[in-house]
């Protein structure tokens, strides 16, 4: 049998939003264990994050690795 190599992951973003408070968006995924050791940051799109350049909410920003409870 093949042992369990791919591990969920959860990304969890470091954005904030206009009131400074954290926006507790996470998306899922998967790692290869063996391959990458160290944690994941991947910037990518969190649509609760506040843009104070435009105004908006929604922005790229960080995203770091969280194990799923």
């Amino acid at each position: 049998m093949a042992s369990k190599v791919r591990e969920k992951i959860k990304l969890v973003s470091t954005g904030k939003t206009q009131k400074g408070k954290p926006t507790k968006t996470f998306y899922t995924t998967t790692k290869n264990k063996r391959q990458t050791t160290e944690k994941i940051n991947i910037k990518k799109f969190d649509p609760k994050a506040y843009n104070s350049e435009t105004g908006k909410a929604g922005m790229h920003v960080i995203f770091k690795e969280d194990k799923i409870k």
